[in-house]
């Protein structure tokens, strides 16, 4: 009996372990089609943006406009590719800062009302992206592959990328 409950699981870890390349691409792929529509939204209205940052007194609030804008919009379609996307995410997380200290850190009461906010919750998905990477359905895992950057990860079964 005990011999067949570990068989089950070996076979489910050893599914779960060929599924892995799911996730990092359901989480970029999401983060991706969010930011690019926000960020062209944005491209298309530079001037609602920009008196919006005028009255969170965000310094140089014209070029932080275009700049934040830009971002988004070039950043989501390079995380639908798995394009640059520890360096994409890195400069999300600093958007997603800037927009928690900025946007909603007046109207937070405490720690649950931070974590109801949905700019933490795509701050979390983008520190994971910095530190896990694109995963293996990715330009990225392409890119690591073809220059020969990456090494083998035995336990799950996949090939990850060191940069």
């Amino acid at each position: 009996m005990i011999q067949t409950v570990h068989s089950i699981r070996d076979h489910a870890l050893g599914l779960l372990h060929r599924l892995a390349w799911i996730g990092p691409l359901l989480v970029r792929l999401t983060l991706g089609v969010v930011f690019t529509v926000t960020g062209w939204g944005k491209l298309h209205s530079l001037d609602n943006v920009t008196n919006f940052f005028a009255s969170l007194n965000i310094p140089a609030p014209g070029f932080q406009a275009a700049f934040v804008s830009s971002i988004e919009f070039a950043g989501g379609l390079l995380l639908i590719a798995g394009l640059g996307t520890r360096i994409v995410s890195a400069l999300l997380i600093g958007v997603m800062t800037v927009a928690i200290l900025t946007a909603k850190l007046p109207d937070l009461h405490g720690v649950v009302d931070l974590a109801n906010t949905i700019e933490l919750t795509y701050l979390v998905m983008f520190v994971w992206l910095v530190v896990s990477g694109a995963g293996a359905a990715s330009l990225d895992h392409l890119i690591a592959r073809r220059r020969g950057e990456g090494v083998a990860n035995r336990e799950a079964g996949r090939f990850t990328e060191r940069s």
